[in-house]
């Protein structure tokens, strides 16, 4: 039998969680974070569109930020909530490697807008005169369109060299969902290649890290030479909601994937919980709660919602 024929008639067994009562318990879980997650990334954009005041490049970032969370964790949730309610763990090798697919690249893309807002933050803090010639339309849609470029290029990489591999032994996912490190385990070809271009792509990954830890030593450097501790508050206060975003997102994913290949185990599940759906969901409560503008537009959008509805 040829190799396509084989890969299209492959399937693989996604194993979830150690324990029919962890299945229940993180179903559980996710039928109450997906539409948080959902509900709330959705109020962000749409908040963002509705307000004029909003429409500035911070809140255009973040717009694209609540858009990438929201199909980031779509590409997991629905799929392992379906396989719990009809028993069957079952996935094909297409279905696994759309899903992986999209995995990398919409991690890849939040990094990199991340990274975009980083550096909006730097140059409002630096540059304040310059800022709105800096950060012009043409410079925003730049940023934003490379970030969803580099992030599906290092996706499309990684999973034209994974369709490439043989499996012909165990078929066990150790996840809920197809991860490039659980499907290099299961294969019987050389992955020498794979995993050096693994690897790379984690370089890739580091790369908007790197340009954030640029971004705020130029922020706190110009900071800590204001005089007024009202001014050192506001740049605070403005970096305060991405800090925390940064900080919880890069810490799961750091503790997920900066280990040798081999380390990896079905336990890694659970920590993956935390980066692909504890993350979507918190970031639009991280913004909205520390910023008084996207407070006031949520509101404004609450009230045109309720004065529109018939009485």
């Amino acid at each position: 039998m040829r190799k396509e024929n084989q890969s299209s008639a492959l399937e693989f067994i996604l194993l979830g969680f150690s324990s029919q009562k962890k299945e229940d318990f993180f179903f559980i879980l996710f039928l109450f974070i997906y539409p948080i997650t959902l509900s709330g990334n959705l109020l962000i954009i749409l908040a963002i569109r509705s307000d004029n005041r909003l429409h500035n490049p911070m809140y255009f970032f973040l717009a694209n930020l609540s858009f990438v969370d929201i199909v980031f964790s779509s590409v997991t949730i629905p799929k392992m909530l379906t396989s719990h309610l009809l028993g069957s763990k079952v996935i094909s090798f297409g279905g696994c490697l759309t899903q992986m697919y999209f995995m990398i690249a919409m991690a890849n893309t939040d990094s990199y807008i991340l990274a975009v807002m980083a550096y909006d933050r730097a140059v409002a803090i630096s540059h304040p005169l310059h800022y709105m010639m800096i950060m012009s339309l043409r410079s925003c849609v730049l940023l934003v369109g490379g970030s969803w470029v580099v992030g599906h290029a290092n996706s499309l990489l990684h999973t034209l060299l994974t369709a490439s591999l043989s499996f012909c032994g165990n078929k066990e996912v150790a996840n809920f969902y197809c991860d490039i490190t659980s499907l290099l385990k299961l294969s019987c070809s050389d992955i020498h290649f794979n995993v050096k271009m693994m690897y790379l792509g984690v370089a890739v990954f580091s790369v908007p890290l790197l340009c954030i830890i640029i971004s705020y030593i130029h922020v706190f450097s110009t900071v800590f030479r204001v005089p007024s501790t009202k001014g050192v508050l506001k740049a605070f206060s403005t970096c305060g909601s991405h800090l925390t975003v940064v900080l919880l997102y890069y810490g799961t994913v750091m503790g997920m994937y900066f280990r040798p290949l081999t380390s990896y185990s079905l336990k890694d599940a659970v920590i993956t919980v935390m980066y692909m759906a504890v993350t979507p969901m918190l970031n639009p409560f991280i913004y909205s709660l520390r910023n008084r503008d996207m407070k006031a537009a949520l509101h404004k959008l609450f009230s045109k919602r309720i004065s529109s509805q018939p009485m």
